[in-house]
Parts: structure tokens; C-alpha cells; sequence
């Protein structure tokens, strides 16, 4: 799968909560990017991407994670703006959904089920990774939440959706005494078994290095750059421009704090 064009400017954009360096919180907004690619599978329209959504939204007297209003805001530009429906758009999710109740703390950590149980309600299907900062509640809860027929969270693991196999990698390279890192041999072990089954889209929290402004683990860039004919999607740290390309068949998009829609080339 290989994206044709991506475009610059925003098709819409969603304004939330987000918290200001010298505390408390800001308005910013999310921008929603359209993308074309060579091919999609039979059974699916578009694909939705992103990651890093650190927000929240005003939702009657309290709040609600801005990647729920996502899912929401999806369906009412399907109906207003001629976007594919979510039953025919599949849904990729590169990790960090969770933010402050009050979208008021930077870096908070926690429970991002009703993310993705908002996209799992409407959307074909699901798939992602965990990020550093996600949380699923008990083991039980996250077990219950894998038990829906639509959700994919992955892990050294790949799925199949019709034609297209999605691989991925939960987490990042750190302590693993703490949540949501692991060692680097282990995250990289990791990365190399997905890479041995030939995804054509990888997923991954912590992702490579693109141009020289484009930040991204070196460990990570090295393992990757010799793939090819794949689409690697990664979020972590937040690139001005969204897609690099690795070598002539294998392309990166950072979805961080951004949502991009691809449909396939006429």
C-alpha cells in the first residue's frame, strides 16, 4: 500500500482541551488530513489514522477523551461531507489516547477503553498498538475488551484483514519497571518477529527517524530501512510534515496529534 498524496491543508479541523506548559489548560485544534493510496482492500472505502490524542472535549457538565469525539466527528462528516461510512473504514491507532479529565496535566497515564470501544461500535474494524501512556484497566478488562469481534489490540502480533496484513508493536524502548516500556532487545526481538511474517502495514508507538527534522528512534530506523513494500505508521513525537519515506517502497506517516483519511486512487 503506498500513499500517492498526501495533502497539506486540513479538511477539518477539531477544536479541544489541551494542557498549557505553565499549567492549566489551552483551546488548540485537530486537524483532519485526506490522503490518497495506489489500493485498498475489497471490503473497506478508507482507512482512518492517528495517535497521540492528549485531549479532551466538553461533553455535557464533564469531558470525554478526544479520540471518542474523533469517532463521533467521523460519523457526522460521513453524512455531511460525502466521507466513506465508518462500516466500510477501518481504523488504525498508534497509541497515547489518554489525557487528564480536565485536560489539565501533561503526561497523564490511564484508562483509554472508550476509545477504543468508540471506534469498535461503528467502524468495520479496529486495529492498534499500546502507547506508553494507554492503559486497559485489570487484565480481565482488557481481555474483555480483545473479545470484541472488531478491536485488534496488538503486540509482536499480525492480523489479516482481506487482503492486507497489519503488523505491530505495543509500547516504547525504556525501563520496563515502568507501563508501557520494555527493553530495547526486547522491543526490537519484538519488531523483528512481526517483520518476519511481511505486513504490509506496521503499526508502532515509537517509530523511526524520517529527514533530519523528522525525530525517531535510531535503533528502530536501522531495523526498518532495509524493508520494503510497507507502510509503517507511528506516532511518539510529533513531525511538521507527516510522511518520510525509507527507502523507494517503504513509506512512514506520524499520525501524532493528527487525523489522516486515505481513499484509494479512482
Amino acid at each position: 500500500m503506498k500513499i500517492l498524496k498526501l495533502d497539506e491543508k486540513p479538511f477539518h479541523r477539531m477544536r479541544f482541551l489541551n494542557a498549557a506548559k505553565g499549567g492549566g489548560t489551552e483551546s488548540q485544534t485537530l486537524p483532519f488530513l485526506h490522503g490518497v493510496v495506489d489500493q485498498l482492500p475489497d471490503t473497506i472505502d478508507a482507512l482512518l489514522l492517528t495517535s497521540d490524542l492528549q485531549g479532551v472535549v466538553p461533553f455535557g457538565n464533564t469531558t470525554r477523551l478526544l479520540g471518542e469525539e474523533v469517532a463521533s466527528c467521523y460519523l457526522d462528516l460521513a453524512k455531511q461531507n460525502g466521507l466513506p461510512l465508518p462500516d466500510r473504514t477501518g481504523v488504525i491507532l498508534a497509541g497515547d489516547l489518554y489525557a487528564a479529565p480536565q485536560g489539565d496535566k501533561r503526561g497523564a497515564s490511564g484508562d483509554v477503553r472508550s476509545v477504543w470501544e468508540a471506534f469498535g461500535r461503528s467502524f468495520q474494524w479496529v486495529v492498534g498498538v499500546e502507547g506508553n501512556h494507554d492503559r486497559f484497566g485489570t487484565e480481565r478488562d482488557r481481555a474483555a475488551l480483545m473479545k470484541h469481534p472488531s478491536i485488534h489490540l496488538l503486540d509482536h502480533d499480525v492480523v489479516q484483514f482481506d487482503t492486507v496484513r497489519i503488523g505491530g508493536v505495543s509500547g516504547i524502548m525504556g525501563d520496563p519497571k515502568k507501563p508501557g516500556r520494555r527493553d530495547e532487545a526486547e522491543f526490537l526481538s519484538a519488531l523483528k518477529l512481526v517483520q518476519e511474517r511481511n505486513p504490509q502495514i506496521l503499526i508502532l508507538h515509537q517509530g523511526p527517524r524520517g529527514a533530519a527534522d523528522q525525530w525517531g528512534d535510531e535503533q528502530v530506523t536501522q531495523r526498518l530501512t532495509p524493508a520494503s513494500n510497507l507502510l509503517t505508521v507511528c506516532g511518539h513525537v510529533h513531525w511538521k510534515t507527516p510522511l518520510a519515506a525509507l527507502n523507494l517502497t517503504h513509506q512512514v506517516i506520524n499520525v501524532d496529534s493528527r487525523v489522516v483519511v486515505l481513499t484509494a486512487s479512482p
